[in-house]
């Protein structure tokens, strides 16, 4: 099993290779949970337009998604972006620094373009954190981000710690067994003495916990679970702590059912390896013939099969 990265592979590749080769570009693709992107070049060959469209931008967008855009990218985000998509980018070839290293951190921060997106409710609550540890009382508002169909994502801020709750839904009966078996080690695993440090988990299938209960919207049926993570202060005490957590915390529905469907191709390849092994065992057996003596009323000897 690979480990699941916040930017995204394709356009990372791409722009190293329109670096090195500029050439006419018009890709559509789609990454985790619905986000579609567009890279094409509409005027000419080093100038690349890279657009977003997430289902849940309206909801980013409140919680100050497009301030963190232009704090990110300054004048490479267009005011007006591409029809059908909620954020653009032009990237100039011409302009993106020769340095080797800033070459490479500006092609990382452009492929981490939904990453930053997406971290606009994580910073507000963790900013809000702050504010209330300083006054000594009160909660932040609960934000909302239903950036799949059935599934959300819910962060409140709190005097000494962040919420941030995760619906899922398991589609089959052994992915419920086995997200169950997954999202249990998940809360257990705290308790080792090396891992004292990782966020608190929680675990309630079927029934949504009490911060999100009195939400109308919300299911309760056997195929849905509710994951909860409690984020406290040293788990954003830094701009770079903080960073690591957003992008970690974001993959943690595509992780999950990551490993669930690489569990099930496993024991399913185990299975079809146990299948072959018996197959090649009953190729090999041979029949034995069963002689039996006989004898008739006169004493002669008749042999039988």
């Amino acid at each position: 099993m690979i480990l699941l990265e916040p930017h995204n592979v394709i356009i990372e590749t791409t722009l190293n290779d329109k670096l090195a080769k500029p050439a006419s570009l018009d890709v559509l693709f789609v990454d985790y949970d619905g986000v579609r992107f567009h890279m094409t070049t509409p005027e000419k060959k080093t100038v690349i337009l890279l657009s977003m469209q997430i289902r849940c931008w309206n909801e980013l967008e409140q919680y100050g998604a497009s301030d963190i855009l232009k704090r990110e990218y300054g004048p490479l985000l267009l005011d007006q972006p591409e029809s059908e998509y909620n954020a653009s980018l032009q990237i100039d070839l011409e302009q993106v620094p020769a340095d080797g290293d800033s070459r490479k951190a500006f092609i990382s921060s452009v492929a981490h373009f939904k990453r930053n997106a997406l971290a606009a409710p994580f910073e507000r609550a963790f900013q809000t954190q702050k504010q209330l540890e300083a006054s000594g009382s009160g909660q932040g508002d609960l934000m909302e981000i239903h950036y799949r169909d059935e599934e959300a994502i819910y962060v409140q801020a709190a005097q000494d710690r962040v919420t941030v709750i995760f619906s899922t839904v398991f589609r089959e009966e052994t992915d419920r067994i086995f997200g169950k078996v997954f999202l249990q080690e998940f809360v257990d695993a705290r308790r080792l003495p090396t891992i004292q440090n990782a966020p608190q988990v929680l675990y309630s299938p079927k029934y949504p916990p009490l911060e999100i209960r009195h939400l109308a919207d919300l299911r309760t049926s056997e195929d849905i679970g509710y994951v909860t993570f409690v984020l406290f202060p040293r788990h954003f005490k830094s701009p770079d702590i903080a960073a690591g957590t957003i992008s970690h915390i974001q993959l943690f529905r595509d992780y999950l059912h990551y490993h669930i469907k690489c569990s099930k191709a496993y024991m399913h390849s185990r299975m079809r390896f146990r299948v072959a092994e018996f197959q090649k065992v009953l190729n090999r057996a041979k029949t034995e013939t069963v002689t039996a003596e006989r004898k008739t009323v006169s004493g002669r000897t008749l042999m039988s099969r």
